[in-house]
């Protein structure tokens, strides 16, 4: 289906962006052949460094004519083999188109290339007085990932997820055609929404190669509040209540003291308490103190009524610092606890999140493997993960699989999805097939035909 790499192809790349940026064969190091999980590998044939829009064209014509698969890759944080060339080919890196190109305060946006990083892009919006509130655990992810994944992130409870914030694209088509997708207002009823194909895409579209951005201005006052239970029942229960209480904090966390203790051992910090079961972590963000003091106070009164057992004000940046990095390093803290593992994104309503939750500990009972988790109880996206610790290659494989069975339908029992936030990629797309059924998943497939005819553009991913 698919031609092989040949010397006049790599003749063809070389001429386009020069020879110290494609790298063949052997020249490619092995980070490249698979994610952040690890658990799905292959090496591209080829790895091209690209810069502009007209390179990734340039390339784009040239695979099409010659039936390459092309992968696109940022930083490679993606946990779920998205950005994995699992048919080889191709391996576009963007990390080196990553300038922050405009800033327009009359309209408050900014435009970006795909290769600039999170923490890049938010440090640049305060240090302009303007926030970029999607706010995704890892912040060393590039933007044009977050993008094809439509992040979420910790403050998805009161500003949204990454497409509330995409404006405009500019993306090369499979056949290398360069196309404007949205602009700078506001609203649009103009057709169809190509844009919105385009965002949690993950690739498979399109290749995005500049996005307009919409910013906020930067609220004035932040202040956290760190609220310890006596078990994740009455924690989870206490979300709802919340939301109802006409109070949105900006983001509303949850995690055992488990995950605490492992992220404690990873970073070698102390985190504030850690002596109770379960904790709620919320921040409140606002332009005047009196408001935020306000809306602090009535959620821990709030907590303190239905059952929680203290409420920590986290008010000066050392606090803030320690608490927020050690939640920012769950992730890496039990990948650091145990020999691999993988992890069930899933997303349901609010008032199933004690539900699952709880599940997931019988599973881990009845199976006898650890299964941490931590997540976004203002949302309901759960980071569920499963740890291989001391199970041989085939133990692995059939607890992985039993495991991913009893949750995904457990979800979908209570309403929930695949997933919230990471994506499909190579991974997950079984799951997502059982759970949309064959009418949605051919409308997918009769999208993705009608952008790349021949399915060159990262093949094998989502719905295929």
């Amino acid at each position: 289906m698919y031609n092989q790499i040949n010397e006049s192809d790599l003749a063809v790349l070389r001429s386009i962006v020069g020879d110290a940026r494609v790298l063949y064969g052997e020249e490619i190091s092995p980070d490249y052949s698979h994610d952040e999980l690890g658990g799905i590998s292959r090496m591209p044939d080829v790895l091209v460094r690209v810069l502009t829009t007209e390179e990734v064209s340039a390339i784009m014509k040239h695979a099409y004519e010659r039936a390459i698969p092309v992968t696109v890759r940022g930083s490679g944080t993606g946990l779920v083999g998205s950005a994995v060339p699992v048919e080889g080919g191709i391996l576009l890196e963007t990390t080196q188109m990553n300038k922050i190109l405009e800033l327009d305060e009359d309209n408050l946006t900014v435009t970006v290339q795909p290769g600039v990083l999170l923490m890049e892009l938010s440090a640049f919006a305060e240090d302009h007085d303007f926030l970029y509130p999607p706010d995704p655990g890892e912040k060393s992810a590039t933007i044009g990932g977050n993008i094809s994944t439509n992040a979420g992130g910790m403050r998805a409870v009161k500003y949204g997820v990454t497409r509330d914030y995409v404006r405009a694209l500019t993306v090369v088509m499979p056949n290398g055609e360069i196309m404007q997708l949205g602009s700078k207002v506001v609203k649009n009823s103009s057709g169809y929404s190509l844009k919105d194909l385009i965002i949690g895409s993950e690739g498979t579209l399109a290749i995005i190669t500049e996005a307009v951005l919409k910013l906020m201005p930067l609220p004035k006052h932040s202040v956290s509040l760190l609220v310890p239970f006596p078990d994740m029942k009455t924690a989870i229960e206490s979300v709802p209540k919340i939301i109802r209480s006409k109070v949105i904090p900006t983001a509303i966390e949850y995690m055992s003291r488990d995950t605490i203790l492992f992220s404690e051992s990873y970073l070698g910090k102390k985190f504030p308490d850690k002596k109770n079961d379960a904790y709620i972590l919320l921040t409140f963000d606002g332009n005047t103190e009196h408001q935020v003091q306000t809306d602090m106070q009535t959620v821990a009164d709030l907590c303190l009524e239905i059952g929680a057992l203290d409420a920590y004000i986290v008010d000066t940046e050392e606090r803030k610092k320690s608490v927020w990095s050690a939640r920012s390093a769950f992730l890496e803290a039990i990948k650091a606890s145990t020999t691999e593992m993988d992890e069930c994104d899933v997303v349901v309503p609010r008032s199933k999140v004690d539900e699952f939750i709880k599940y997931t500990h019988k599973i881990a009972e009845d199976t006898g493997v650890r299964i941490p988790s931590f997540g976004h109880a203002g949302d309901g996206n759960l980071h569920v993960y499963i740890c291989r610790d001391a199970l041989d290659d085939t133990a692995w494989e059939k607890t992985l699989e039993h495991c991913f069975d009893l949750m995904y339908k457990k979800a979908e029992e209570l309403g929930g999805l695949v997933s919230g936030e990471h994506g499909i990629g190579y991974a997950k797309k079984s799951y997502m097939k059982k759970q949309y059924g064959d009418e949605q998943i051919v409308l997918m497939q009769g999208i993705k035909a009608a952008f790349d005819k021949k399915n060159i553009l990262n093949p094998g991913k989502v719905c295929y």
